[in-house]
């Protein structure tokens, strides 16, 4: 089975950018690879999508105009670039990905954190 693993988390000043990579093990990634991310204290959420084949996107309102996902399908990578970095985004970010469109995302990875420094 494919297992997501992140990398490219770090510190950064609020107003910065990062660059994570989600990179599938084991196998290629499902239909559609996603990254989440859960802060301390709250649910994890959803940030955004991308489906491995088309590569049609779907954003969080909260990071739309900020994040953009990307995928390098010869390297079986996926990308969240994150600009205009807040406080707010701190979490840990997971990468996620799964089989079908009606189910749910069943390989996650470890998670990187991402902390905002004001």
């Amino acid at each position: 089975q494919v297992q997501p693993v992140e990398s490219g988390g770090g510190l950064v000043q609020a107003g910065g950018s990062l660059r994570l990579s989600c990179a599938a093990s084991g196998r290629t990634f499902g239909i559609s690879v996603g990254w989440f991310r859960q802060a301390p204290g709250k649910e994890r959420e959803f940030v955004a999508s991308i489906r491995w084949s088309g590569g049609a996107t779907l954003y969080a309102d909260s990071v739309k105009g900020r994040f953009t996902i990307t995928r390098d399908n010869a390297q079986n990578t996926v990308y969240l670039q994150m600009m205009s970095l807040q406080p707010g985004d701190t979490a840990v970010y997971y990468c996620a990905t799964k089989r079908s469109d009606f189910g749910s995302y069943e390989f996650w990875g470890q998670g990187t954190q991402v902390t905002v420094a004001s």
